[in-house]
C-alpha cells in the first residue's frame, strides 16, 4: 500500500472495542507517510509556513479534512507553523485512521 492509496482511503468509525496497532504494523504505515514521527503512541508531523496567514489557511483546511473524516488531531499552531498530532483515543493508541489522515493532511500541504 502507497500513500495515495492511505489518502484515497476513508476512515472507519471508531467508539472504542477497536484494537490498536502493533508496533510492526505502526512501523510498516509510519513508513508510507513521509516526514512523520512516531513518539509514546501518537504520530506527529511539523510544518512550516511563510507566514501567518497560509499557517492559518493550514489550518482551516485541516480542521475541514478532520470534520469530514469525523477523526480529530491535536494542533500546535504558532506563527509560521502548525504541528499535527494523531492518535485514536478510542483505541487507546494508532489505528490506521490515524496514517489515513496523516497522508491526507500531507496532500492538502502538498497543494
Amino acid at each position: 500500500m502507497s500513500v495515495p492509496d492511505l489518502a484515497a482511503k476513508k476512515c472507519k468509525p471508531c467508539e472504542g472495542g477497536v484494537s490498536p496497532l502493533t508496533p510492526s504494523e505502526a512501523a510498516d504505515l509510519l513508513g508510507q507517510v513521509k516526514g512523520w514521527r512516531l513518539d509514546n503512541n501518537v504520530i506527529s508531523r511539523q510544518y512550516e509556513f511563510k507566514n501567518y496567514y497560509q499557517t492559518m489557511a493550514f489550518v482551516n483546511a485541516v480542521a475541514w479534512l478532520s470534520h469530514r473524516e469525523d477523526h480529530h488531531p491535536d494542533l500546535l499552531v504558532g506563527y509560521n507553523r502548525c504541528r499535527v498530532d494523531y492518535s485514536t483515543h478510542a483505541a487507546g493508541g494508532l489505528t490506521e485512521n490515524d496514517f489515513i489522515c496523516a497522508a491526507k493532511v500531507d496532500a492538502l500541504f502538498e497543494l
